[in-house]
């Protein structure tokens, strides 16, 4: 099974957007390439399979190099600004949807909203109510 590359408009939006690659030593193998790695990454996501059956081929990134790359860009706040960007770009082009949009007080605070937590009812006997005279 292959997985499918990346389109090319995408990948030209959320490549500038990766972190510039450490350099590497000199010798061992050569870097898996980021596209590559990033196909492997939605495989997992999309399909909700183990990083086990990331398929494996020429071209293609290892498992474990696409779990790595996850972690690692999670870490530089790539997803965040790659959701940013498509966001930004779908907006100019008037490809949202808007009457399908959903907001919750998980993601958006309520104006005017609640000052703080309630207050909480004692769930036990109150010292003074349980000594005895």
């Amino acid at each position: 099974m292959d997985i499918p590359r990346l389109a090319d408009g995408l990948w030209a939006v959320v490549a500038p957007l990766l972190p510039p690659r450490r350099p590497q030593s000199k010798g061992g193998r050569p870097w898996a390439d980021d596209r590559a790695a990033l196909c492997g990454i939605l495989f997992v996501l999309w399909t909700g399979a183990p990083w086990s059956a990331v398929p494996r081929g020429p071209g293609a990134a290892s498992p474990a190099t696409c779990w790595r790359r996850l972690r690692d860009w999670q870490a530089a706040g790539v997803w965040e600004a790659a959701h940013r960007a498509l966001l930004d770009a779908l907006g100019s082009a008037d490809r949202i949807a808007w009457e399908r949009a959903c907001l919750d007080s998980a993601s958006v605070p309520a104006k005017g909203g609640a000052t703080g937590p309630g207050a909480t009812r004692p769930t036990a006997a109150s010292r003074a109510s349980s000594s005895t005279s």
